[in-house]
C-alpha cells in the first residue's frame, strides 16, 4: 500500500487563463489548480524541477501528496499532467483535495511472480500482459503501489480476469464487466515449422538421377572395323 506521501511546495498565483499560464512558465514554475471537496479552486505555481522529478518517478497518480500553498498544507492527489507532446515538460497540473473518506479511480500497475514454479512456462507458453494497469476504486489514503498476480501453477490458455484477481481491503475493480476484463494470458507456443531434409530442393537433382546424354553411342558401335 501507499506510504509515504510527496512533499511538494506551491505559491498562490494570480490570474487565470492561457496568457496567465504562460507568464508563470516564463518564470520556470509550472501552473496548476487544486479543485475538489466542495471548494473554491485554488490557482498555483510550482517550481519545475521537483513535481518533474516526482513525475518520473512513476507513481505521481498513486501517491497523495501534502501540498503546502503559502504555508497552509493541502491533501491532494495529481489527477491530471499536461505534457509538451514534443519535450514531454509537464505544462499544467491538475490536484485534487482528498480526505479520509473520499474514493477515487485510480490505474494500479500489475507485477507477476511466480515464473519458476509455472508448468505453462515451462512446456514453452508465452505471458502475454494484455493491460499493464488495471483500473480500480479505490480509498485514497489506501491505494494500492501495484496489485501482485501470481502465476505458479497455471496451465497454457489460462486467462487472468480482473474478477479473478485479490484485491487489498476496501478497493474494487473500476469496471463493470471485471468478468471478461483480461490482464494477461498464458499463450501456447507458435507450432514450428516441420521441413523435410530429405527432399530436394527446388532446381535441385538427385547425382544418382543425372541424366545421361541421349544420343551417347554405345562405345565402339560406329566404329568401322579395320
Amino acid at each position: 500500500m501507499a506510504k509515504s506521501h510527496i512533499q511538494l511546495t506551491a505559491d498562490k498565483r494570480e490570474g487565470s487563463g492561457k496568457g496567465a499560464a504562460r507568464a508563470t512558465r516564463r518564470d520556470n514554475r509550472i501552473p496548476a489548480v487544486i479543485y475538489g471537496d466542495n471548494k473554491a479552486p485554488v490557482t498555483i505555481s510550482l517550481e519545475t524541477k521537483p513535481l518533474t522529478n516526482e513525475y518520473l518517478k512513476g507513481h505521481i497518480y498513486t501517491a497523495l501528496c501534502d501540498l503546502n500553498v503559502d504555508g497552509a498544507k493541502h491533501l491532494v492527489i495529481a489527477r491530471d499532467l499536461q505534457l509538451d507532446p514534443v519535450t514531454d515538460k509537464i505544462l499544467h497540473a491538475d490536484f485534487l483535495r482528498v480526505t479520509e473518506k473520499t474514493v477515487i479511480r485510480v490505474e494500479v500497475p500489475v507485477h507477476f511472480v511466480g515464473h519458476d514454479n509455472c508448468p505453462a512456462l515451462k512446456d514453452g507458453a508465452t505471458l502475454t500482459v494484455v493491460n499493464h494497469e488495471i483500473p480500480l476504486m479505490s480509498p485514497a489514503n489506501a491505494i494500492p503501489d501495484e496489485i501482485t498476480i501470481d502465476i505458479s501453477g497455471q496451465s497454457i490458455g489460462h486467462s487472468f480476469k480482473l474478477a479473478d484477481i485479490k484485491l487489498p481491503n476496501g478497493v474494487k475493480p473500476a469496471v463493470q464487466d471485471a468478468e471478461n476484463f483480461t490482464i494477461a494470458t498464458l499463450a501456447a507456443p507458435r507450432a514450428e515449422e516441420v521441413i523435410d531434409t530429405a527432399a530436394p530442393t527446388a532446381g535441385e537433382v538427385p547425382a544418382t538421377e543425372a541424366s545421361k546424354p541421349e544420343d551417347a553411342p554405345a562405345a565402339g558401335k560406329d566404329e568401322k572395323k579395320k
